[in-house]
């Protein structure tokens, strides 16, 4: 429910967001009237600001930071609509209350789907002019003036003789009821928004003075590992610890519903004590099937018609009607996360309830897990929530895995202390939560004059909401739309298009990963349409724009990433471009590549030209930061990363296995950014769909194959 107004009734702005089950902007009990226990003279206007008589402005951040800027970028809407001084923010997370700080998209609170800025633009600058405008009114009732008279700059205000900080207005402030009206700037007005403000969360990681959960100190504070299954679905038959517990540091060995896990006074005994265990596994009911088992399963339900999630036109006739058609089959792997921080959380059961310290992503699922795990109330437990190093989706499993992991140590060991579980890479590989592994069948005409006449799609894969059953209720009419968004929503105009799915059950753990089902299904659709173009001996570019006529803003990007890449210009003796386009969670990325093929048949991506519409800007150099990024990470899964498994084993461990991009081989990224007057969308994500499909059709320019099955480095290839 977006809000373009900037004149908003604060009676009105409540009632639109009520719909969503969101309160904005009230007081806090006791907040905002200096009786707060312990901030006599703070200023507590709403939910998210705070000021302290030190003149430092604090905003509750109600998303997770894992590198993407999200603080940042929430606390410039806060300072900006405050006129406040960059320096004097300050930021801290929000506790789990769905009532306050929920996501307005997902109706929970959640870190996710490139929701952050989209969910809170207008949430954030409200609380910020809120702020503000009681600050101006207690300066003009102090000083016997017209609140329209004060000026407000940097965190100061100020008429005539008249000076004060925010701070030392602060307790006047506090006293005052907030207005029914504020009244948010305009574009024009904007001091931050729109810039590229430093971001506050970089001095302390460049100094390595964030704490992360890794560096959480609590007194009495153990450290646990667990010996996981090494099969999804496979359980402790017995245990022998007594090799373990003769280890100096091993405090104690218990059996959890995960597993089995070792306590220990620091991480190498603990490691030495799982080592140690001798434990046999009962796999009667463990997924013991292989990817090449799956894949072939999986190949065999392309030949029946799955759960439709588009159905346009006559697909059988436009089949018969087309001149040329092209039949395709896609294979993607499964895919681990692999952020740089392993899965980590301290759990702590003492006097009745429960805490725990961990990058929540999700808040209010991680306590409602927690709690289960504990076997309390979530009123019993409240959740710390720190920065994380990384997730792309990892650590908002629907489950809360290492969370309830962590909670089911601490319960088992009487809640006699904290308990930090640490996960290796070897851990969070091998008993995580993955990108399914999936299978596409596509096939699409065109006529005599080079127009798509059909499009049939099918995809074969694992339900990642159907992995849960409280989520399972998004599921429609049997398709769950993680598995289908950037098929069901193609955005090309083509009067005969049919998608359908099947979603088959698989013991694996699945969950969202960066960019979730566009991740695979951008390949499919802009390889194909890539391959079409060809076949209707058409330029790429120019084709994909006669089948955008509809889509302005696919169009504008499509053609902004051209022109900065000098689309049709000449190129050097054995390089070739590539182009792809593809919007996911409203926001609309193309790119060009350009690349080679090296001499031991490797692909070589040296150049790759973004453009992005995300609508209204809030700090350019967070969208570069995340454009360059998903690049990276998509080469990563197009041209090395696949998780495989070997009679329900899986085969990798570490990075030695799980490749990813390393730095001699990131290409240089070029970003453009759409000046846009649309209201702000997220770009965590959606750089990465486009890289993968752009580098294929480049290597199809320079090889004349089509790769149909990733990851690349499996391919040896020679140029045309």
């Amino acid at each position: 429910m977006p809000i373009h107004e900037h004149d908003l009734d604060r009676r009105t702005f409540l009632k639109a967001t009520a719909a969503l089950g969101l309160v904005i902007g009230v007081s806090l009990p006791g907040a905002g009237r200096a009786i707060a226990a312990g901030l006599a003279k703070s200023f507590e206007p709403n939910a998210f600001v705070r000021v302290a008589p030190d003149n430092t402005v604090t905003v509750i951040i109600k998303h997770h930071e894992m590198g993407q800027g999200v603080t940042t970028g929430l606390a410039t809407l806060v300072a900006d609509e405050m006129d406040a001084d960059w320096s004097q923010i300050r930021t801290e997370y929000a506790p789990a209350n769905d009532a306050l700080y929920k996501n307005l998209i997902f109706g929970f609170q959640a870190t996710g789907g490139s929701t952050s800025i989209a969910n809170s633009f207008d949430q954030m600058r409200m609380a910020g002019a809120t702020a503000r405008a009681m600050l101006v009114a207690a300066a003009a009732k102090d000083w016997g003036v017209a609140a329209a008279s004060i000026v407000v700059s940097k965190g100061e205000l100020s008429v005539g003789a008249y000076r004060a900080t925010f701070g030392q207005m602060a307790a006047a402030a506090a006293a005052l009821t907030p207005p029914e009206n504020v009244t948010l700037k305009t574009p024009a007005d904007y001091v931050y928004i729109g810039k590229s403000v430093p971001r506050l969360d970089v001095p302390a990681k460049s100094t390595g003075t964030e704490t992360y959960t890794s560096d959480l100190q609590l007194p009495g504070l153990l450290t646990a590992v667990t010996a996981h299954p090494p099969k999804f679905g496979a359980t402790v038959k017995s245990v022998d610890a007594s090799a373990a517990l003769a280890i100096k540091g091993v405090v104690k060995v218990v059996e959890i519903p995960e597993g089995v896990a070792v306590v220990a006074k620091g991480m190498w005994p603990a490691i030495q004590g799982r080592d140690a265990l001798k434990i046999i596994w009962d796999e009667a009911k463990a997924e013991t099937r292989s990817s090449a088992d799956l894949v072939a399963a999986y190949k065999a339900l392309l030949d029946t018609p799955g759960a439709v999630a588009l159905n346009n036109g006559d697909v059988t006739a436009g089949l018969a009607s087309g001149q040329t058609i092209i039949e395709a089959v896609y294979e993607f792997p499964y895919l681990a996360h692999a952020a740089m921080e392993p899965m980590n959380c301290v759990a702590w059961l003492h006097d009745g309830k429960l805490e725990t310290w961990s990058g929540h992503q999700a808040p209010s699922l991680d306590r409602g897990n927690a709690a289960a795990a504990a076997g309390l109330g979530p009123d019993q437990v409240t959740v710390h929530t720190l920065p994380s190093g990384g997730s792309f989706g990892r650590r908002s499993t629907f489950n809360g895995d290492h969370i309830a992991e962590a909670v089911h140590i601490a319960r088992a060991m009487g809640g006699e202390v904290p308990i930090r579980l640490q996960r290796t890479r070897e851990d969070d590989m091998r008993a995580g939560h993955y990108r399914p592994l999936y299978v596409h069948g596509l096939t699409a005409a065109i006529d005599d004059a080079g127009t798509i006449t059909a499009w049939s799609h099918r995809i074969v894969g694992q339900s990642i909401y159907g992995s849960f059953p409280p989520f399972a209720a998004l599921i429609k009419d049997g398709v769950d739309s993680s598995s289908v968004e950037g098929a069901a929503t193609i955005p090309y105009a083509i009067p005969n298009a049919r998608v359908d799915l099947h979603s088959p059950a698989v013991g694996v753990p699945v969950h969202v990963w960066r960019s979730v089902g566009n991740s695979h299904t951008a390949y499919a659709v802009e390889t194909m349409i890539d391959e079409l173009a060809a076949a209707a001996g058409k330029d790429p570019v120019a084709f994909r724009l006669a089948l955008l006529t509809e889509k302005p803003r696919h169009a504008g990007v499509l053609r902004l990433a051209a022109e900065k890449a000098g689309w049709g210009t000449s190129l050097p003796q054995g390089v070739a471009r590539g182009v792809a386009v593809h919007e996911s969670f409203n926001t609309y990325v193309a790119q060009v590549v350009e690349l080679r093929i090296a001499d031991d048949g490797s692909v070589k991506v040296d150049r790759v030209v973004v453009a992005v519409d995300c609508g209204q800007v809030v700090n350019p150099d967070i969208i570069r930061a995340q454009m360059e990024g998903a690049v990276g990470f998509g080469l990563s899964a197009t041209l090395y990363s696949e998780l495989t498994l070997d009679r329900g084993a899986v085969t990798q461990g570490n990075f030695d296995g799980f490749e990813v991009l390393r730095l001699d081989r990131m290409p240089v990224v070029e970003v453009h950014i759409v000046d846009s007057t649309e209201q702000p969308t997220g770009v965590g994500e959606p750089g990465v769909p486009p890289i993968g499909p752009a580098v294929a059709n480049a290597v199809a320019v320079l090889t004349g194959s089509r790769i149909r099955t990733l990851p690349m480095a499996g391919n040896v290839l020679k140029t045309a």
